[in-house]
């Protein structure tokens, strides 16, 4: 029995050196990173490091990636605060050893629901996510966190009421910002950004964090009124169910673990399929979500929160030559070193630095190349886009990803019941040619090759009836034959079946040939069950295009 984790088979010790040095920069970049994650979940400043501790290590043990690197993310945690802020629980209040408990709960609960969906196969429901509607929900999330970042960097009040109502409050409180607060957020974006564009290879957030509190260290920038981290405490990661709460409180959390569920499966899948794909590999989906549904368990029981897979670390990891998870395992352990031995670095950080950090992350979840490709390609799944992430950030992240869940699954319904149909031609070097199957379009003169882009079944049956029947009736010249484009049409159900056997008695009724060109044995097999194949006579079906439209021009001259 071959004991070895599936991530790390055929793993090759010249491997080992790289693997190492890319998991040290890895814990560099991570350590800044899932700091400012902690404050878009709002627990204390360990438990961000927590996430990649342990969640790391289970990951990298029963996962199948090679390279997906699985801890804190900003999108599951702005979800994981939006829902236990309406959960309504008296005295749960962010950062606050209850509130925390509360986030440990969610991510077992997380990790109960992601080890249901590997027994029962259930993670296509990921998939009711598009890539579409996700870059829309991500980039509600950027504009979310980044614009809740802002006030701590002006070192001014959050406000409160709803989105538009904290930002006037912000805008109004602009005169008031404390210069020396505004001085360390410049400093801090203009290091990531200065950084990321010239020393891409350096961890910019790092070396913000090191100038920002040896310059606040210096000045003695909490006694000048600039707040700071202050203590972090240090130690190993407590181990065990979270305290303060009970099991039976999981039924209050069902909501926002069902959320960061959907949102895991959907990202990390799709994480993990890139870049496997990019180096040529394979990767099981299904033993990936047994990695992560470990990973969430080892969350709760290691006091933290909802873990995800990152794209934005594992392409960091890709970028610094990573070929295995025991880069990982690299980042965990320095990671754990630093939780152990040297967070009273971070007690004079000043928390408009955290937030400027939070503030980039939320800079790069807005995918404006994402949306303008949609806008240009799909307008309909654009606008699907835009309206989920305005409701992300205008009305609530929870509410956003149940809209993104309902809108992919409104546009494949859509697309069923109205897709797109073509009129066939061929080109002067005989290659097809697809137009849009509007009245008074044909193949040629006398002919019709019609394809319809999506299975027949009996919502769209009637759509595809009256499309042949209109273009019949405005076809410049009189139409002898109507070829039907099989290879999109491998199954018909019943109702459907019903209605093309009337539209061939219809078509023969006026002297029409009727045939299937590139038929599918599956399709023939279904029309012939609903007696519809009985009224072509055998020539009438042809494997390929050029076939039917020879014997049209056969017959027709």
């Amino acid at each position: 029995m071959n004991l070895m984790p599936v991530s790390l088979r055929g793993y090759d010790k010249s491997w080992l050196s790289g693997d190492v040095i890319a998991g040290v920069t890895l814990a560099a970049v991570a350590i800044p990173e899932v700091m400012g994650y902690t404050s878009i979940a709002q627990v204390p400043i360990q438990a961000g490091l927590y996430t990649v501790i342990f969640p790391t290590l289970i990951f990298a043990l029963l996962g199948s990636s090679k390279l997906l690197v699985v801890g804190a993310d900003s999108a599951t945690a702005a979800v994981l605060a939006a829902g236990l802020a309406g959960l309504g629980v008296a005295g749960l209040t962010p950062y606050s050893p209850e509130w925390l408990a509360w986030c440990s709960l969610t991510a077992l609960v997380v990790g109960v629901m992601l080890v249901v969906a590997r027994l029962f196969k259930l993670g296509f429901i990921g998939d009711f996510m598009s890539s579409s509607v996700l870059i829309g929900f991500l980039t509600g999330v950027g504009i979310s966190v980044l614009s809740g970042q802002i006030p701590d960097m002006l070192g001014v009040s959050k406000g409160s009421g709803n989105w538009f109502q904290q930002q006037w409050t912000m805008i109004t409180s602009i005169p008031d910002a404390d210069l020396t607060v505004v001085g360390f957020s410049a400093v801090t974006v203009i290091l990531i950004i200065g950084f990321d564009k010239f020393l891409p290879k350096v961890p910019g957030a790092l070396i913000a964090i090191i100038v920002c509190i040896t310059v606040s260290t210096a000045i003695d920038a909490s006694a000048k009124g600039v707040a700071t981290i202050g203590s972090v405490p240090s130690g190993f990661p407590p181990v065990g169910l979270p305290q303060g709460v009970a099991l039976s409180d999981a039924v209050m959390v069902l909501g926002v673990a069902f959320s960061c569920f959907v949102l895991i499966i959907a990202q990390s899948a799709a994480t993990s399929r890139s870049f496997a794909a990019k180096h040529g590999e394979r990767v099981d989906v299904n033993r990936d979500i047994v990695g992560l549904s470990g990973a969430s368990i080892a969350a709760g029981l290691s006091g933290t929160f909802v873990v995800n897979g990152s794209p934005t670390k594992t392409q960091i990891l890709d970028q610094q030559g990573g070929r295995s998870q025991v880069s990982n395992m690299t980042m965990a352990a320095v990671v754990l070193l630093f939780a152990v031995f040297f967070t009273g670095v971070l007690t004079n950080m000043p928390k408009a630095t955290l937030a400027s950090i939070v503030f980039m992350i939320g800079v790069s979840l807005l995918d404006s190349p994402g949306m303008k490709k949609i806008r240009k390609e799909r307008r309909s799944e654009f606008v699907i886009a835009c309206l989920t992430g305005f409701v992300v950030f205008a009305i609530g992240i929870e509410q956003g990803i149940i809209l993104a869940i309902v809108a992919s699954m409104l546009e494949i319904i859509r697309r069923a019941y109205s897709p797109r149909d073509f009129v066939i031609s061929q080109d002067a070097q005989g290659m097809p040619s697809y137009l849009a199957a509007t009245p008074g379009t044909q193949s040629e003169p006398g002919l019709i090759v019609f394809r319809f882009d999506a299975e027949m079944f009996y919502a769209n049956a009637g759509r595809f009836v009256d499309d042949v029947k209109a273009l019949v009736d405005s076809a410049p010249d009189p139409v002898r034959w109507v070829l039907f484009d099989g290879s999109s049409l491998d199954d018909v159900d019943f109702s459907a079946g019903l209605q093309l056997k009337d539209l061939a008695a219809f078509l023969h009724a006026r002297g029409i040939n009727v045939g299937i060109v590139r038929e599918d044995d599956a399709l023939i097999a279904a029309l012939r069950t609903y007696e519809v194949i009985g009224q072509y006579a055998p020539t009438r079906l042809y494997p390929r295009l050029e076939d039917g439209m020879a014997a049209f021009r056969a017959d027709h001259n």
